[in-house]
């Protein structure tokens, strides 16, 4: 089965870590492509293309001001990927839980035990 493209859903948009960059930095408010492609340290065109994939999935929108296009985070578009990784919360809780009690077992077990004091040295108060 041929791979689709990655202007077909949000999923495959951010697979590319460049995307995911850009839409951290957007979270941030509008910005014109000139700053995005400077802080990303890539060419206009490029992240021109980048922008364009992520318009065209809903997770970016345009605007003009002036002479300028501003672009913003539309984290709508997101949704489908915010409930597919909710799908995973039970297990992540679950893990978080289980580590937390594994935490609280060992200092139980090291406030029971007196401590090993290899050093017989007198100490003096500080």
């Amino acid at each position: 089965m041929a791979r689709a493209a990655t202007t077909s859903d949000a999923f495959n948009a951010i697979a590319e870590p460049q995307r995911r960059e850009i839409l951290v930095l957007l979270r941030g408010g509008e910005r014109p492509v000139t700053e995005l492609a400077r802080d990303l340290g890539m060419s206009q065109p490029q992240a021109s293309k980048h922008l364009r994939v992520l318009r065209e999935v809903g997770l970016v929108r345009v605007r003009g001001e002036g002479r300028q296009r501003l672009y913003g985070l539309d984290a709508r578009g997101l949704r489908p990927v915010h409930e597919w990784a909710g799908g995973f919360e039970q297990f992540w809780n679950g893990a978080f839980d289980r580590l937390e009690e594994y935490v609280q077992g060992l200092a139980q077990e090291g406030q029971e035990e007196p401590p090993d004091d290899g050093d017989q040295r007198q100490r003096r108060p500080a």
